[in-house]
């Protein structure tokens, strides 16, 4: 991107280094991972996938819901690159992408929701866990 002339020069370090914007492409791929957290069940399926490798049809039992939904949910995730699944006969089992992206969003959830991931509780001694 060549260096481009602003209107307006209000001495910001922004304005000097406008070249470095990332393009609108960057900021959709953000948006696609960002779409996903429109939907509580959506969310809640990818965080337990980000602790387990599950077929549809435990997803659904785990979470009390039909599984077109479930599959309705995981497709969305797939495409938006944050689960990967693999085939074994019959069967498909899912399980979080293993991406940064779907690192971030895992711990932002956990982060929001104030939660511990269940494998990091595992590796807390139980007389060093918070008591409710």
């Amino acid at each position: 991107m060549a260096q481009q002339t602003l209107p307006h020069d209000h001495r910001q370090a922004m304005e000097q280094q406008s070249s470095r914007v990332p393009s609108v492409e960057n900021f959709q791929t953000v948006a696609e991972v960002f779409k996903q957290l429109g939907d509580g069940s959506r969310i809640r399926i990818f965080w337990l996938l980000c602790h387990c490798e599950e077929c549809v049809t435990n997803l659904s039992a785990m979470i009390q819901m039909s599984s077109p939904a479930v599959s309705h949910h995981l497709r969305q995730l797939r495409s938006a690159g944050l689960i990967v699944n693999r085939r074994e006969g019959k069967e498909v089992y899912y399980t979080a992408a293993p991406t940064e992206q779907a690192m971030l969003l895992h711990r932002m959830i956990e982060d929001i929701m104030e939660i511990t991931c269940p494998a990091e509780e595992e590796s807390v001694p139980a007389s060093d866990r918070e008591q409710p």
